[in-house]
């Protein structure tokens, strides 16, 4: 039966053209219930982040042609040599060159909105990044950066908020990361998640004022990563005398050895290590089938080795003096640094790591020979500049925004500067604050976890391989 239309006499309507026109609304307004039940059910900054990407939508074009992020297609299209060629003589005129405007889509979070870019001719990467500013400010964001995001598309990030200045926690599941060559550290100046890609990484230098967060990050790292079998942590505690002292308390439980400020427990605890790692570099290929060990990756019977030495500097000074004493410790200090650096240096490939942590990580606090080697380096605030290029090198110099000189502010407590891995260049990271009685908990819960490496080489390959204290430098 058709329907009359009021007013059209005999016009009618197929009720097949009512159903759709029904259809059609239904889909509209359960998509206008999805998009209001989205944004009710965000948190306040989510919400402001909604409005700004949809008042990005609504004026790119404008914007794009005022900042010249368009391209003008003068070529005609199919319809449009049609339209040419019926005109016979061309009475009808030349048709109108099409401009191009990139398209975009957005994506809202708490801190500002993902923009994803497909490019047009002569506008990509290089052209985004001239206006990266003047997208700033259009957008009302605190900065924008724009990165390759595939063939033909952009990645920009418009960040409303300044992520560094917000603190947050991370509290720890209880599970066994899924990628022990990955650690996550935090939201970078973008709010964006940070990693350290720590395969085939022997050495890791923290430095920064008291206070600011070198011990909250391991602390932080080790209740990342104790649930996992295939992790084994040791730690010498410069600032401490005994486990039960200090910040490492909390994950005692969890660490197949642990020495205080004591000179000679700290030796023999890294001479054992050492000596964990020449036999370790003599069964590596035998047992695991390969010369590295990240090919295949750690596990519960080889196991990541993670050593921590917090306030380095007490284990390797200097002392000057003739008495017996200090010679007694000058000898230990320099071998402490030999075993150390052998560490460093050949601990790669079999699946041991050093993190050196100490306040001003200059040559007297930690030996250039280990520093330099160290491949990852962060540092969170210091005072000078030589304290800053000591912990990051000389190129800090060159990214004045990044230098953590400029983050001795309370604001950037737990705000560290790190390379970036694998491009160019500096960016600061937001470290999670890691409540100790989490940190604690986990540590409990994963004691059973804590095995010595040596005894698990002995189960693979017989106790000779580890026999004896002597190190032997030339091994």
């Amino acid at each position: 039966m058709n329907t009359t239309v009021p007013g059209l006499g005999a016009a009618t309507i197929p009720p097949q053209l009512l159903y759709a026109a029904g259809a059609l609304a239904l889909v509209l307004l359960a998509w206008l219930l999805v998009i209001c039940g989205r944004y009710l059910a965000a948190d306040k900054g989510t919400r402001v982040s909604i409005r700004q990407a949809w008042r990005i939508r609504r004026t790119w074009p404008r914007l794009a042609r005022n900042l010249g992020l368009v391209t003008t297609d003068r070529t005609l299209t199919f319809l449009q040599s049609l339209t040419a060629s019926g005109n016979g003589n061309g009475s009808g005129g030349k048709p109108e060159p099409r401009v191009l405007t990139p398209a975009l889509s957005t994506k809202a979070d708490r801190y500002g909105v993902m923009v994803t870019v497909k490019t047009v001719a002569k506008v990509g990467l290089a052209e985004f990044q001239k206006h990266a500013d003047h997208l700033a400010d259009a957008w009302a964001c605190t900065r924008v950066s724009i990165n390759p995001n595939g063939p033909g598309k952009l990645l920009i990030r418009a960040v409303r908020d300044e992520p560094l200045l917000i603190p947050y926690t991370f509290t720890p599941t209880g599970k066994p990361p899924a990628d022990l060559s990955v650690w996550d550290l935090g939201l970078d100046e973008y709010a964006l998640a940070t990693v350290l890609r720590m395969d085939n990484v022997p050495g890791v230098c923290v430095a920064g004022l008291p206070g600011y967060g070198k011990t909250s990050l391991i602390s932080k790292l080790i209740a990342a990563l104790a649930p996992s079998d295939a992790v084994q942590f040791a730690v010498a505690d410069g600032k401490v005398s005994e486990a039960h002292e200090g910040d490492y308390a909390d994950v005692t439980d969890r660490l197949f050895a642990f020495v205080g400020d004591d000179l000679e427990a700290a030796n023999k605890l890294f001479t054992r290590l050492v000596n964990l790692r020449r036999a370790r570099s003599s069964a590596v290929r035998r047992v695991l089938g390969t010369p590295n060990m990240w090919a295949k990756g750690p596990s519960r019977a080889w196991p990541l080795v993670v050593l921590v030495i917090d306030e380095a500097h007490t284990y390797f000074r200097d002392y000057k003096g003739s008495d017996p004493t200090t010679k007694k410790y000058a000898a230990l200090t320099a071998d402490n640094a030999r075993l150390i650096e052998d560490l460093v240096k050949k601990g790669r490939s079999v699946g041991m790591v050093v993190i050196v942590a100490t306040q001003k990580p200059t040559g007297d606090a930690i030996p250039t020979f280990i520093r330099d080697v160290c491949p990852v380096s962060l540092s969170f605030a210091q005072k000078t500049t030589e304290s800053a290029v000591a912990a990051l090198g000389e190129d800090i110099r060159n990214w004045p925004d990044a230098n953590p000189i400029t983050m001795q502010d309370p604001g950037y407590v737990g705000v560290a500067t790190m390379a970036r891995q694998g491009h160019e260049g500096f960016t600061r990271v937001r470290i999670p604050y890691a409540d100790p009685d989490d940190t604690a908990r986990v540590a409990a819960d994963t004691a059973h976890l804590a095995a010595d490496p040596g005894h698990l080489l002995d189960l693979l390959t017989g106790p000779s391989l580890l026999k004896g204290d002597d190190f032997d430098p030339a091994a």
